[in-house]
């Protein structure tokens, strides 16, 4: 015989937080425009410690904490077996005292491609202005937060990763720390070997034509997975070398024949972390902390890419960690506690 009780499950079910989740939904007029009609509704998760409320008498730093590709805010609920989820993870680091209290914030910034490299570019839309001037200033407006970029953080995994690095170096006057795991870097490492495998599934599977590509798409239920790597790439070629004669388009940086066409892929090029540190030396000599961890068996090779990434800011005189664990691509979401108690110990006042 059984009775309905009051209150959660329990462990490992559902775990009662010590502090407080708000999940809270925004509008955007930044991505009111954007060019693939995605909603510029999004939700908005900002994670208070155990006793901060909204009017704590001491402000606090903030970190921000952006996904990977296909990344939507709700997936952060997901459980692996016999794993906290992301949410409970950074409940307990801050129930133990483990770290000092700070704002957690998780921002949503997927679009119909899968997501957005956190840029601007006319083949996703105004994603980094979402993130930087938006949302940082929704949150510094209603929570306990030191609103200034020494007390400002962000971190992420794989595409969040890339958004770690690169968005503090193109705009230093919002963050002062970052943490990036397994972040998209040294691209030739990390994309070149996709290209053949993606121009012989176009050519196989859709007669070479992107366009008979995302119409089967949209009538096909469920996906394959396949298709969606194939999607992903396309998403990450309306981030990096959008079509400027057609919004919420993008260049491919190869052709029907697999062969790489030189201009177009200078333009990801050009938005590789690795390539970008030394142009933006001085906003990275400018954070007070810089984290970046990658699975030595990265499927991806993110660990060459991490590795890369560090040499660049050796050069030019930036301190920083690097760490290489054992490991993949995956079931990294254990590694986010202690990137975040690394930041918010940097940021602090």
């Amino acid at each position: 015989m059984i009775r309905e009780v009051e209150g959660p499950a329990g462990a490992p079910w559902e775990r009662p937080l010590h502090g407080t989740l708000d999940r809270l939904v925004v509008e955007s007029d930044a991505l009111a425009t954007n060019p693939l009609g995605d909603p510029s509704r999004r939700p908005l998760y900002v994670y208070r410690p155990p006793g901060v409320e909204l009017d704590h008498p001491k402000l606090l730093p903030s970190v921000y904490v952006i996904q990977g590709y296909t990344g939507q805010l709700d997936m952060w609920f997901s459980r692996t077996p016999f794993e906290l989820n992301m949410i409970e993870r950074i409940d307990a680091l801050f129930a133990t005292g483990e770290c000092p209290d700070a704002i957690i914030v998780f921002v949503d910034a997927w679009t119909s491609f899968g997501g957005s490299q956190f840029l601007n570019s006319s083949g996703t839309g105004r994603y980094q202005d979402y993130l930087c001037d938006e949302v940082v200033a929704f949150v510094d407006e209603r929570y306990p937060t030191l609103d200034h970029r020494d007390h400002r953080g962000l971190t992420g995994k794989s595409s969040g990763g890339y958004g770690a690095m690169v968005v503090p170096m193109l705009r230093p006057d919002v963050w002062g720390a970052f943490a990036s795991h397994a972040g998209d870097a040294l691209f030739e490492a990390c994309y070149l070997h996709e290209f053949p495998t993606r121009a012989r599934q176009l050519r196989d599977e859709f007669d070479g034509s992107w366009e008979t590509f995302f119409e089967r798409v949209k009538v096909t239920d469920p996906p394959k997975w396949e298709w969606i790597e194939l999607l992903e790439l396309y998403g990450y070629a309306a981030a990096y070398s959008p079509d400027p004669a057609n919004p919420g388009r993008a260049l491919i940086p190869f052709d029907a024949n697999g062969r790489l066409i030189a201009h177009i892929w200078a333009q990801w090029v050009e938005k590789d972390p690795v390539r970008m540190a030394p142009r933006n030396a001085d906003a990275l000599r400018s954070m007070k902390r810089i984290y970046v961890d990658a699975g030595r068996r990265d499927e991806y090779f993110l660990d060459l890419g991490a590795q890369a990434f560090a040499a660049e800011l050796a050069k030019i005189g930036v301190d920083y960690t690097c760490e290489l664990f054992d490991g993949t691509h995956a079931r990294l979401t254990y590694r986010y506690p202690n990137a975040i108690r690394e930041l918010v110990t940097a940021l602090e006042p």
